[in-house]
């Protein structure tokens, strides 16, 4: 039995040594850009208004999303948000679009997954709180609740910011041109 566990923890052990800093980070970013970054960016597309100048004059459908209360509140008239509101759902709209480009790229991936996380948690109170979405449980036998769901969001995000991006990321290549004598290990990755 002691030679089976030695052997099983020499081939994983080998696994985890080789593999895991390639394979994690860089599967953790695919999935997150293959099921995630449409969401985002199409949602980022229905707060904006009309041409580039609509990246500073949002649609009202911005401020029904990410205030919906307060925007009830004032009548549907975004002059009558204060510079707060209005700052909270132009810079809501814009990382909208840019976590997820920095993911895809991978770069600034640590800074960019745990923004994301922050993002997901916000959008998750809004949902709940603003929009009356039910939350649902964990240990509920039911994995078809918010919580759920946004679970799965977050733990690739929680692993890159725990691994970095990996050795296919702007983020590997920026390090490498700094020191390009050093191959690419987890330890040379930015923190």
């Amino acid at each position: 039995m002691q030679a089976l566990t030695h052997l099983h923890a020499r081939a994983f052990g080998a696994l985890d040594a080789t593999l895991s800093p390639i394979l994690l980070p860089t599967l953790a970013r695919a999935l997150f850009v293959a099921s995630l970054f449409g969401y985002y960016w199409n949602s980022g597309l229905t707060k904006t208004g009309e041409g580039l100048a609509g990246l500073v004059r949002l649609d009202t459908g911005a401020y029904i999303q990410i205030l919906p209360r307060v925007f009830d509140a004032v009548g549907y008239d975004p002059s009558a948000l204060g510079p707060v509101a209005r700052a909270v759902v132009l810079l809501g709209t814009w990382a909208e679009f840019a976590l997820p480009l920095l993911l895809l790229a991978g770069l600034f991936t640590r800074l960019a997954a745990l923004g994301m996380i922050g993002f997901v948690a916000v959008q998750t109170w809004v949902d709940v709180m603003g929009h009356g979405a039910a939350l649902g449980a964990w240990f509920d036998r039911h994995a078809d609740g918010l919580i759920d769901e946004r679970g799965f969001w977050v733990f690739p995000l929680i692993l890159l910011v725990l691994k970095g991006a990996g050795p296919l990321s702007l983020d590997a290549l920026l390090s490498r041109r700094q020191s390009p004598s050093a191959p690419f290990t987890p330890a040379s990755q930015p923190r």
